[in-house]
């Protein structure tokens, strides 16, 4: 691969022409149409944060250096390759859709600088390498000098290796911050749509976790339905199930329950109950189990993580029932005490019992030590709710 040096564009120079687009919060050209800003392989724009975007206006002002800029040359237009962000801000201040806050804490638009100011931002002069080289060797400088700065993402790596019309349709649908399912999504699935969560977890659910295998089949496509009627599918399946939308739901592993019980049918009523109950008893502790364990049938205790017994509790109720136990001559695990055979008068020691729930907490036994016994292991382990 080829590389060039440029010095001679201006801030000035890179804004002819800029066109932000507002709806899906992207930079597109500069240059006078000759840059393309973010082509399809680019991250979003992730620096309208109101203090990165501020600050690389403030580096100019200040006379900083902003750092290298690379483009790559395709025919006689170029594409960004390391430097969106700063362009996309340089491009938002000198066309009025981003203010800065001058000493006395007032809001400034570029118009608002006086003219030295004003100046000083346009005629920077950018260091610029432009890269001449086959698609392969573009993609790899890409991540190559995206490792420093804000880290890219992995999935933002995979739009960039797998860049086409796959990957151009599914952003537009799951990286756009102004699609009207994203606060409904956001309940479920965790992360933000600019750094391409949402779109990293439709890919996950529809390709059974081989997210690069199947972008790479499906490079070319422009029908992305596939993906958004699992992702949806998904998504609808468990808003029809839950009635209540609580934050321990937000990255649970949806799809995966969703092929394990979406053809079991449920009472949506006695769900809200079942789940406002299990978040008020103080003896759960795991609140996000308590979904998986309704869709399961509340089998498996260990997903809600019940309240133990305390060290102390444990103690106190080992130490009164051994006393009982020695004084009866049989053992101090009272199961093994019903038993013929040696075990009926043995006295297990505290490391060899469990503390043991009388009533089970399934049957809404409290764990404290009116509720508390000890049993030797073997029977605690075999014993169910009774």
């Amino acid at each position: 691969m080829k590389t060039t040096l440029r010095t001679d564009i201006t801030v000035r120079d890179i804004c002819e022409g800029f066109f932000y687009n507002e709806l899906e919060g992207k930079g597109l050209f500069g240059l006078n149409g000759r840059l393309i800003i973010q082509p399809e392989y680019q991250r979003n724009y992730i620096y309208a944060d109101g203090k990165k975007d501020v600050a690389v206006i403030d580096s100019v002002l200040k006379g900083f250096p902003l750092g290298v800029i690379y483009f790559n040359q395709v025919g006689d237009q170029y594409e960004v390759l390391d430097g969106q962000q700063r362009i996309t801000t340089l491009g938002r201040f000198v066309t009025h859709k981003l203010a800065i806050k001058d000493k006395n804490g007032m809001e400034q638009y570029i118009d608002g600088l006086d003219e030295i100011e004003r100046n000083r931002v346009l005629d920077t002069h950018l260091l610029i390498y432009i890269c001449d080289g086959e698609e392969p060797e573009i993609k790899e400088w890409f991540k190559t000098i995206n490792i420093v700065g804000i880290p890219l993402k992995q999935q933002e790596i995979r739009n960039a290796v797998y860049s086409g019309p796959f990957v151009t349709a599914l952003k537009e649908e799951f990286s756009n911050s102004q699609n009207p399912y994203i606060q409904k999504w956001s309940a479920y699935v965790k992360g933000s749509v600019n750094r391409q969560d949402f779109l990293e977890r439709a890919l996950d659910w529809v390709s059974k976790g081989n997210i690069e295998g199947y972008m790479s089949k499906h490079r070319q496509d422009t029908d992305i339905a596939p993906v958004k009627t699992y992702f949806n599918a998904v998504i609808d399946w468990v808003s029809g199930v839950f009635n209540d939308v609580m934050s321990e739901m937000c990255g649970l592993e949806w799809n995966r329950l969703y092929e394990q019980y979406h053809n079991k049918p449920y009472n949506v009523t006695a769900v809200s109950q079942r789940v406002h109950e299990l978040y008020a008893d103080p003896y759960v502790t795991n609140h996000k189990g308590i979904f998986e364990y309704i869709l399961g049938g509340e089998k498996d205790k260990s997903l809600l993580n019940i309240r133990v017994f305390d060290r102390a509790t444990i103690n106190r109720v080992y130490a009164k029932q051994t006393a009982k136990a020695k004084q009866k001559g049989v053992s101090n695990c009272p199961d093994c005490a019903l038993q013929e055979g040696s075990n009926s008068t043995r006295i297990w020691k505290l490391a060899e019992m469990d503390a043991d729930h009388v009533t089970a907490w399934s049957k809404g036994g409290a764990t404290d030590e009116k509720n508390c016994r000890m049993l030797c292991r073997h029977h605690n382990r075999s014993k169910g709710n009774k």
